[in-house]
């Protein structure tokens, strides 16, 4: 069965490309889920249409993270937190804790965006990616100091 798929989807193909599937997993899956369109006539305008929409608003997104990437570019960020005698944190810095040192200088960042590997323990510097956008990221400096 030929199905016009209506998102990105892993392995099968992108946003608004004819293809062939199984007509079981087309029925049972891609179209209750509306992943995707029979691939009619009718069908494959509207589908273009929604993709030149998506493509216009894409380019908005990726066009705002740039600008927000640059004016982040340079932020440092430090936070104080309470700390043993071998510079070993008492707790951790979190993706959260990043994201609420951003917003306290306007810079509203999800913390999902963070991408921590692992929480921060130990008193330093360290460079954390941001992900503004899937083309866009940008590494601010976070720096972990003794609470007095």
């Amino acid at each position: 069965m030929e199905v016009i798929l209506r998102e990105d989807i892993d392995k099968l193909g992108a946003r608004g490309q004819v293809v062939k599937v199984a007509a079981g997993y087309a029925r049972n899956f891609l179209l209750p889920k509306r992943l995707a369109v029979a691939a009619t006539e009718s069908n494959k305008k509207i589908v273009e249409q929604e993709r030149q929409a998506y493509l216009r608003k894409e380019a908005k997104a990726k066009g705002e993270a740039e600008e927000l990437g640059k004016l982040m570019g340079a932020v440092s960020i430090t936070i104080a937190q309470k700390a043993g005698e071998a510079d070993q944190l008492f707790g951790s810095v979190t993706s959260k804790d990043i994201a609420e040192a951003l917003a306290a200088q306007n810079y509203s960042v999800d913390r999902k965006k963070i991408h921590l590997d692992e929480p921060i323990k130990q008193l330093g510097e360290y460079k954390v990616p941001v992900r503004l956008h899937k083309d866009v990221t940008v590494d601010i400096t976070v720096t972990v100091v003794k609470e007095e």
